[in-house]
């Protein structure tokens, strides 16, 4: 999750997009159109979690009498579902509402809204900063964007940023617009307890709750019969989930969670993320080795290889208890399990020795690949309070390229271990480079180019590896 910096930037980039250093990631809702009077365009930026809202946001606006459109021009309603784990995500949403005056000027009863975390952090300045929003709305007050429209239509700015303790919209059944029809996320808990000193999401997404574990095998068992063949079950730390019914006569972890939903289907893959060092159990990673249709994909942050760093930013756990769990997803799950990181260069105080225990832990773990950041104060964290950020930039970069620069081999002699072997991909697609060509997934997440032949979107597909790069594998079916 787990910050958005964990969870974030996941399922939605490849795992060679990863080893660069990361931009946000931004999703365009597509075109639902249904005959309704009024056109809704939807902009996602960063994390999967917010994809995810925003596929909530459109089933609430869709009983409201709007369609969607992945035309801008056409709407009457824009939202920026927006990210603010770092500065440049939020100064990305700033420059695209100066792209959005545009169309507003032309349109000028278009209504502008921000979505999201960013509404969450800077809340009525919003509206004082960017003249053009007409409404700033924070992720749990999404059931609220009815009568906050209407405010707007009645000539008023509008804002709700209540953080609520209860919400997970469970009974809200998502319309999958940013899907491919293949893979689809299912959001299993919202907010986070865990204070990283780094982090903005427990003040930007409220305190952890679970969803209700049968709503969630419901959404599961809706997508089965919809034909898709993959669902992501999202949480800032999915270890911590925990829901319990109100009688209290019932209660499920998340290893039993996993359970129900890989139970629904044998065709139905099943990955999660983020999962938190200090929270995964041996129970999760021996539940994943019971089911051929979980995948073996752990994502893992670590953030820093160096304990002292790591106390510093709160995140509950040592280098040695990293490594043990590193260490149980090996012995449990094998060799070929894959694990993936964030990283952050240049934390405060952070030495040139400490920074090479992070390189070393790099070396240890041989992460299939990673999402790495040079440190980026946010207002209002622990660490900006209490903390000098004190490394200058230009070393922030120099160890993030050597932190890059690492990934890159490792992810290259990883993706070599691959070559020869036979792998189970799922299609979610043709190739960006060749419409001869498909491009799917396979249990490590890896993704893998093969001719299509007979195959389509949707189908499992063997497919022997033989050539590589960094972030890709290359191969031919087989029967």
């Amino acid at each position: 999750m787990n910050p958005i910096l964990d969870l974030d930037f996941i399922d939605n980039r490849t795992p060679e997009q990863a080893t660069a250093a990361p931009s946000c990631d931004t999703h365009v809702t597509k075109e639902n159109n249904t005959g309704r009077s009024r056109k809704l365009y939807i902009e996602s930026y960063g994390c999967a979690m917010n994809f995810s809202d925003s596929e909530i946001v459109s089933s609430i606006m869709f009983e409201q009498g709007f369609d969607t459109t992945a035309d801008i021009a056409q709407a009457d309603l824009v939202f920026l579902n927006t990210c603010s784990i770092r500065e440049k995500a939020e100064q990305t949403v700033r420059n695209r509402l100066g792209q959005i005056n545009h169309f507003k000027k032309k349109k000028p009863a278009m209504m502008v809204g921000i979505l999201g975390c960013m509404a969450e952090r800077l809340k009525k300045s919003l509206l004082e900063e960017e003249k053009i929003v007409d409404l700033v709305v924070g992720p749990d007050a999404y059931r609220d964007l009815p009568n906050l429209i209407n405010e707007v239509d009645g000539g008023q700015k509008a804002v709700n940023v209540l953080l609520s303790r209860e919400e997970t919209y469970a009974d809200i059944n998502p319309i999958r617009l940013n899907s491919n029809g293949v893979s689809a996320f299912i959001s299993i808990m919202r907010g986070c307890d865990n204070m990283c000193s780094f982090c903005v999401v427990p003040f930007t997404r409220g305190r952890e709750r679970s969803r209700d574990a049968h709503s969630i095998v419901r959404e599961a068992e809706a997508l089965v019969a919809q034909g898709y063949k993959e669902v992501t079950l999202l949480g800032q730390n999915v270890d911590s989930y925990k829901w319990a019914s109100e009688d209290g006569t019932e209660s499920v972890n998340f290893a039993q969670l996993l359970e129900m939903v890989a139970l629904l289907s044998p065709d139905l893959r099943v990955r999660f993320s983020t999962s938190h060092p200090k929270d995964i159990t041996d129970e999760v990673l021996y539940t994943m080795k019971k089911y051929d249709n979980i995948c073996k994909y752990i994502h893992l942050p670590a953030q820093s290889g160096n304990s002292r760093v790591l106390e510093l930013m709160n995140r509950t756990y040592d280098r040695d208890w990293y490594i043990n769990r590193v260490d149980a997803i090996r012995a449990i799950l094998g060799e070929d399990c894959g694990i993936s990181s964030d990283m952050i260069a240049g934390f405060c105080t952070e030495t040139e020795e400490e920074h090479q225990d992070t390189l070393s832990l790099m070396d240890y773990v041989q992460y299939d690949y990673s999402y790495m950041f040079f440190y980026s104060e946010r207002p209002g964290t622990l660490a900006a309070r209490k903390l000098e950020d004190d490394i200058p930039l230009e070393v922030k970069k120099r160890r993030l390229d050597e932190i890059i620069n690492k990934q890159r081999e490792t992810s290259l002699a990883r993706n070599k271990r691959d070559i020869g072997k036979v792998h189970k991909v799922l299609v979610e697609g043709p190739s960006k480079k060749s419409e001869d060509q498909l491009s799917g997934r396979n249990d490590q997440n890896k993704v893998v180019i093969f001719y299509k032949k007979h195959y389509k979107k949707g189908d499992y597909v063997n497919v022997l590896v033989h050539d590589c790069s960094v972030g890709t594998l290359f191969g031919e079916a087989v029967d």
